[in-house]
């Protein structure tokens, strides 16, 4: 969320940055300033109002004191009408503060300066590209036809327990996911990310806190009776640790990294595009998050993006990083990356990680601040998948499809205990 601060002393940047993430509602941005100017009046007059409240009340202990007691009861009848006064000068400052905070909520991040102005996936810019890709030999087969073939994942049986979108992992499947996810987490553990078990559901508060709600309240699952939603990504629960948290300047960076099941709803999913592991209504995840002092945050992101670049080479897949221009970035970004491998039996590309700062969007929600020089001001938060488990094992087992079987690559098989699928 941005500050209302910001958006008046900057509001000429931030329509310009709205414009570049082709943004409609740019009178939000008018009507965010005019609610603040409205608490501030409603503010001043509550101020106003009490302060005459407190002169009015010493004055009728002084006309006690000296016995005066018609003026006292005269004064007296005079506070019963700042009281009422002040009720309702106290409700109608609730209900801007609530109206304001309701419009900041719907104004999304502002593009880092390197950005660029788009509208689609189209106007992205492909920065790196590993190497040249092509398809396989003929008879190659996708990645759910060899699911069934070797008995790696059933679909349908996920259909049958749950619905379309919850597969059911099998044998080697199985064992290939859950290998995956350690290879993540040490990979990660090693590179200074702490490893954080959250829990599974959230509440509102954090919902809110980090740009989930109420931006994507409509693909998230909700618990009803509790009031709690499955989480989307372990990076709501893990920044959440840091809500309404006053750091010293010692503690940063922070770095956490976090394995969990995501649950999304993916509403209105439905076609050949989302056929198999391309898009899951339940999936696992490796996160990693990191909080930062503001000057250290976009050193951090290139560093985030350097890690996820390690895990893919070593996982021996086609892959090409892209940053994503204003009008496909996420409602809470200020710069994101998007990591593509390559699926040779589909011929396209599958988006597996996306890394971003956020800058103090989530932070200002948070209300996670650190003090160092003598002040206090926001963090800068930033999170990535490293990795989301199911177009990896897509592209794994399209990409590695021998005559022999589905080879699993070198650092892999170290931890599956077999090198191939037969």
């Amino acid at each position: 969320m941005l500050q209302v601060n910001f958006l008046r002393e900057n509001k000429e940047r931030i329509l310009q940055g709205l414009q570049k993430r082709n943004f409609k509602q740019l009178d939000l941005v008018d009507e965010a300033i005019s609610a603040d100017d409205e608490r501030k009046k409603f503010q001043f007059e509550l101020d106003q109002n009490l302060a005459e409240m407190n002169k009015i009340s010493k004055e009728i202990g002084i006309l006690m004191k000296d016995g005066k007691k018609e003026e006292a009861e005269a004064a007296k009848s005079k506070t019963a009408e700042f009281k009422e006064n002040s009720q309702n000068l106290q409700q109608n400052l609730k209900e801007t503060e609530a109206r304001l905070l309701e419009i900041l909520y719907l104004i999304p991040n502002i593009p880092y300066e390197k950005v660029v102005a788009g509208t689609s996936a189209d106007d992205n810019e492909i920065i790196y590209q590993s190497h040249d890709v092509e398809g396989l030999d003929e008879g190659a087969i996708p990645h759910w036809e060899l699911a069934k073939k070797y008995n790696l994942i059933d679909f349908e049986l996920g259909v049958k327990i749950a619905g379309a979108g919850f597969p059911v992992y099998f044998g080697k499947g199985a064992r290939l996911q859950r290998a995956l996810v350690q290879y993540f987490l040490d990979k990660n553990t090693d590179a200074g990310y702490l490893e954080v078990n959250p829990p599974h559901v959230v509440n509102e508060a954090s919902g809110y806190g980090t740009g989930q709600l109420p931006d994507k309240e409509g693909q998230m699952y909700f618990v009803n009776e509790d009031n709690l939603y499955l989480i989307p990504t372990a990076e709501v629960p893990v920044t959440n640790l840091y809500r309404d948290v006053l750091l010293d300047e010692k503690e940063l960076p922070i770095k956490n990294t976090s394995f969990s099941q995501c649950y999304r709803r993916e509403a209105g999913s439905y076609g050949a595009h989302v056929r198999g592991l391309n898009r899951l209504h339940q999936f696992e995840k490796v996160e990693i998050v990191r909080l930062e002092k503001p000057e250290n945050s976009y050193a951090a992101l290139e560093e985030m993006v350097e890690h996820v670049k390690s895990i893919l080479t070593d996982l021996e897949l086609p892959f090409r990083i892209l940053r994503l221009c204003g009008g496909d970035m996420g409602f809470t970004s200020a710069m994101t990356y998007d990591f593509e491998v390559w699926s040779a039996a589909q011929e396209k590309w599958l988006e597996v990680s996306s890394v971003s700062n956020f800058e103090t969007f989530q932070a200002n929600r948070l209300k996670c601040r650190f003090k160092g020089e003598g002040r206090t001001q926001l963090v800068h938060t930033l999170n990535g998948s490293a990795m989301a488990l199911p177009r990896i094992m897509a592209a794994l087992l399209e990409n590695n499809q021998t005559e022999n079987g589905i080879r699993i690559p070198e650092k892999i098989a170290a931890y599956t205990r077999f090198e191939l699928i037969d």
